[in-house]
């Protein structure tokens, strides 16, 4: 049995606003379902089904990749030494690090303020349920 999720928590989960969740709802890509007097909630199944729509596609001409994680953001710091790079990327809530030679940090030109895609492809990854 799926999981319902109340109007702001739906929010989160898709880093939207609770005004964004509110006009899919008024346009019919989410149905809200009301128990008696308690607040409105959406599927969990229907939400992730949306939320799969939501992913943004790849750049026209962008080279091909196996690896579907696309976090895009704000680069929020970036530290460099002599030979490394250390990025930091703020994509939604999520907070990206990645270490790479100081060759390809200046090459894509990494700076505060630029928006960039932080891909991410691993053979673990470890799920919790809060």
């Amino acid at each position: 049995m799926s999981s319902r999720f109340r109007i702001a928590e739906a929010a989160v989960l898709l880093g939207v606003s609770d005004d964004t969740v509110r006009r899919w709802v008024d346009a019919g890509r989410l149905t809200v379902h009301r128990d008696g007097a308690g607040p409105a909630t959406i599927d969990g199944a229907e939400l992730a089904g949306l939320a799969a729509g939501l992913r943004d596609a790849p750049e026209p001409g962008t080279t091909p990749s196996s690896a579907r994680n696309r976090l895009t953001g704000i680069v929020t710091r970036v530290v460099r030494d002599g030979v490394m790079a250390q990025v930091e990327i703020q994509a939604g809530p999520f907070r990206v690090v990645s270490l790479m030679s100081r060759e390809a940090a200046d090459e894509l030109a990494l700076e505060v303020g630029v928006r960039a895609v932080a891909t991410v492809k691993a053979t673990n990854v470890s799920v919790d349920v809060p």
